[in-house]
C-alpha cells in the first residue's frame, strides 16, 4: 500500500531475464556456427528453430524416449535436455549429416535393408545411438546392442528389425575397411 494514498502501489512491469544471450560458436554436420542464443535454448531448439535441421524429433522433452538424440563430440546426448551453450565449441552431429554425397551410412543402408524403419520417427536417434555405439564396439553383441538403444523408444516395432540392422551395420563395418568414425559429414552434407 502507498502510506499517502492508501492505495495499492503499482508494480512497475519488469521483463525477468535469466541472461543475456550469448555467442555459441559449434560445428554442426562439419559446418562451423556462430550464433546468439539465449541461456535456456535446447541444443534440440537450436538444431530445429536455428538451424532448419529437423532430423532431431521433438517428443517429451524430458529424455524419456530418445527421438531427440543427437551425438555431441561422439556421444550420444538427448538433445531436449542439453542446453545449447553447453555445446561451446563441441562437435554436433544430426542424422543430416550421416549419409556422404546422397549415399546413405551402411548403418541408415542397414535400417533401409531390414525393415527397420517402420513410422521412421524414432529412426534417426536409434540410428545415430547405433553409430556411438559401434564406434567404441565394432562387433557388440545382441545384448550390447539392445543395452546401446534401451534408451530410445519404438512405438512401432518389438524391436527384432532395429537390432538386426545394427547387428548387419556391425558385420559389414567390421568387414570393410571402413568404419563408423571414417565416415565423416562433408560440408556440404544435408541429407538424410
Amino acid at each position: 500500500m502507498n502510506p499517502e494514498s492508501g492505495r495499492p502501489r503499482e508494480r512497475a512491469v519488469t521483463e525477468e531475464r535469466v541472461g543475456a544471450p550469448a555467442a555459441l560458436s559449434l560445428e554442426v554436420n562439419g559446418r562451423p556456427h556462430t550464433l546468439l542464443v539465449e541461456p535456456s535454448k535446447t541444443l534440440l531448439e537450436l538444431l530445429r528453430d536455428d538451424l532448419g535441421l529437423m532430423g532431431a524429433r521433438e517428443a517429451c522433452d524430458t529424455g524419456g524416449c530418445g527421438a531427440c538424440t543427437v551425438l555431441v563430440d561422439g556421444h550420444p546426448v538427448y538433445s531436449c535436455l542439453v542446453l545449447a551453450l553447453e555445446c561451446q565449441d563441441k562437435s554436433v552431429l544430426t542424422i543430416e549429416g550421416l549419409a556422404q554425397g546422397g549415399v546413405l551410412h551402411p548403418i541408415q543402408q542397414a535400417f533401409v535393408d531390414h525393415g527397420a524403419i517402420q513410422c521412421g520417427f524414432c529412426t534417426p536417434g536409434m540410428v545415430l545411438t547405433a553409430k556411438a555405439l559401434l564406434d567404441v564396439n565394432p562387433t557388440p553383441t545382441e545384448q550390447e546392442v539392445r543395452e546401446a538403444i534401451a534408451g530410445n523408444i519404438c512405438r512401432c516395432t518389438g524391436y527384432t528389425k532395429i537390432v538386426a540392422a545394427i547387428m548387419a551395420a556391425a558385420a559389414y563395418l567390421s568387414s570393410s575397411s571402413c568404419s563408423t568414425s571414417d565416415i565423416r559429414p562433408s560440408a556440404n552434407s544435408s541429407e538424410t
